[in-house]
């Protein structure tokens, strides 16, 4: 919560080092801070800056974390698999950053494409990973159309059906999300956390 990013790779490093389970290391370690500095940012006690802070130092340890995590993660343990990146022409990524960690924080297990990312990746990372949801972020209206694309592009491949499509970013709204046929939109990575368990669950 404070955003000490070397006390958070120092601790990782110490439950790996004592056997601990990576996912009680997760979920009641480093989950516990990121929720809390959610719930904050949500009541208006942390600012973006902090809610930030937060994220870098969760996603540093789970830098750490990772390779013992793949070798225990199955769709099983987790409350589904996402795909999510910035659209192509785009190379905003903050925003999308946030939401990435706070749903690993949450129980998903997250593919993280970055910025600029084509139309036919998200769609051939969401097949190959049997992905449950894609997630699309864009902070220019040039770059946003590229939503709908992306949406045609699974419809397409014979994905629709099965993968819900969550956008979000400064110039889409709810409107947006309906215009394009997304299953939902999310102003911010509390709030995507949140409709992510509402279009999974």
């Amino acid at each position: 919560m404070k955003g000490d990013r070397e006390k958070a790779i120092q601790l990782a490093r110490e439950g790996l080092s004592r056997g601990a389970d990576v996912f009680d290391v997760i979920e009641n370690g480093f989950s516990q801070g990121i929720r809390r500095a959610g719930e904050l940012w949500e009541s208006g006690e942390y600012f973006l800056p902090e809610l930030a802070f937060s994220a870098e130092t969760m996603k540093a340890a789970l830098e750490i974390l990772r390779p013992a995590l793949a070798a225990r993660s199955s769709k099983d343990r987790s409350k589904g698999i996402v795909v999510i990146g910035t659209i192509q022409g785009d190379i905003h990524d903050i925003g999308k950053t946030l939401v990435a960690t706070m749903l690993s924080a949450n129980g998903y297990r997250v593919t993280d494409l970055g910025s600029d990312v084509p139309y036919d990746r998200f769609v051939s990372e969401a097949k190959s990973l049997d992905a449950d949801l894609v997630c699309m972020s864009a902070l220019l209206t040039t770059t946003m159309i590229g939503h709908k694309e992306v949406i045609q592009r699974l419809r397409d491949a014979g994905l629709r059906d099965r993968v819900k499509v969550l956008v979000g970013g400064a110039p889409t709204s709810g409107a947006w999300a309906s215009e394009i046929g997304a299953d939902g939109y999310a102003e911010n990575a509390v709030e995507a956390v949140h409709m992510a368990e509402a279009l999974l669950s």
